[in-house]
């Protein structure tokens, strides 16, 4: 994917870390985490993943977090 791409998926997983910015912290971080889980195709997910493993610049710190996380858990059930 372009560059352009991930900007745009930076942008926009920031966009949806604003909306549950005033529920503040750990709530703050599910709720990012299951609404771009939810919402997002598996191809968003995959580069959001790799620009989180490659540092994540210019992802929100909480929604560094939920990728973290959601990337994860992702990893954890396809081992199981």
């Amino acid at each position: 994917m372009s560059h352009s791409t991930h900007d745009r998926l930076v942008y926009m997983a920031n966009q949806i870390g604003k909306f549950f910015q005033s529920q503040g912290g750990e709530r703050a971080v599910s709720g990012i985490a299951e609404h771009i889980k939810k919402f997002w195709d598996p191809r968003m997910l995959k580069t959001i993943y790799a620009h989180h493993d490659s540092g994540g610049a210019g992802l929100d710190p909480d929604v560094k977090e939920a990728i973290g996380r959601l990337k994860d858990a992702a990893i954890a059930k396809e081992k199981a």
